[in-house]
């Protein structure tokens, strides 16, 4: 019977990690295509279902382990971006003289959740390879799966947070529309954006060791350009701007499709989808590519 787990070749003791040579070299490679590297990517990550599923149990029995909130950790992010929504939701209210409503606050919720989401995978995938460097030196599986597994691990955190936001919206009177039926597939396309990026990001953070800084900086100041705590639209002429950040639409999509208030703007979902796509792709092919590099950059 063929073992499925083989140990790496350790690095030879004073090489440099990596040379802009060798990434060059690596890039100008002809022996397989990009979509062969796709494809044998996702074959890999079928075969290795079973250690997926693995590695996200173990990151979600680490991440509880030994904690006094438990389960609460999945709702204190999400809650604390839903208060700060909605002390500036009063302030506006205030400002502008006009009462704040239950849709106001049920906007800002929904917004919440989703970014929340959104950011702690960034986060927790950007730092998967580095965290995890014993068993990327050490057992051979595709180590696409550690990416994945954070991005999946977050998404029980997404869900049981989902819960308690279900609660707060009956509790607030919102009622149920046809728009819901959208949900499943707006989550999709924050996951598979959510996905591109991580994977991307974690196999630069090998190379790369202040990347984890810079995402961590980005992410601090992103919610200032994402529509989490206001509308896109109170921006008149330079909606449009703040719409090409490829979440901007999908958290608009989610608000439109939960509050009912405005409607599905087709054309930028359709564009976040073809970049989520793309930033999917080609974060494959790159992962695929400079794989065989990360035991000696560890």
């Amino acid at each position: 019977m063929r073992c499925r787990f083989a140990a790496v070749k350790p690095p030879e003791l004073g090489r440099p990690c990596i040379t802009n040579a060798d990434l060059s070299g690596l890039f100008r490679r002809r022996t397989s295509s990009g979509r062969y590297l796709r494809l044998k990517t996702l074959r890999e990550v079928m075969r290795y279902r079973d250690l997926l599923y693995m590695m996200v149990w173990r990151d979600i029995r680490i991440k509880y382990k030994q904690s006094i909130l438990g389960v609460l950790w999945a709702i204190l992010m999400p809650a604390m971006i839903v208060l700060a929504g909605v002390a500036v939701k009063v302030v506006l209210s205030k400002v502008s003289g006009k009462p704040l409503a239950a849709q106001d606050l049920a906007s800002v919720s929904v917004r919440a959740v989703p970014w929340a989401f959104f950011i702690a995978s960034i986060r927790f995938g950007t730092n998967c390879l580095v965290g995890n460097a014993n068993l990327v030196t050490k057992i051979y599986f595709p180590k696409v799966i550690f990416p994945l597994s954070a991005i999946l691990s977050q998404f029980v955190d997404f869900l049981i947070a989902c819960c308690v936001l279900a609660i707060i919206l009956v509790f607030l009177g919102l009622p149920l529309s046809w728009g819901l039926l959208w949900l499943p597939v707006l989550i999709a396309m924050l996951v598979v954006l959510a996905a591109g990026l991580a994977i991307f990001l974690s196999a630069a953070s090998l190379f790369f060791r202040d990347v984890k800084y810079l995402v961590e900086m980005f992410l601090t100041f992103a919610i200032f350009f994402t529509p989490v705590f206001f509308d896109a639209a109170m921006f008149g002429k330079w909606k449009n701007l703040l719409l090409l950040n490829p979440v901007a639409p999908i958290l608009e999509g989610i608000s439109a499709a939960v509050t009912g208030q405005g409607g599905l703007q087709v054309v930028w979902l359709l564009y976040s989808v073809l970049v989520s796509l793309a930033i999917l792709s080609g974060s494959v092919l790159f992962f695929a590519k400079v794989e065989p590099l990360f035991a000696e950059c560890i």
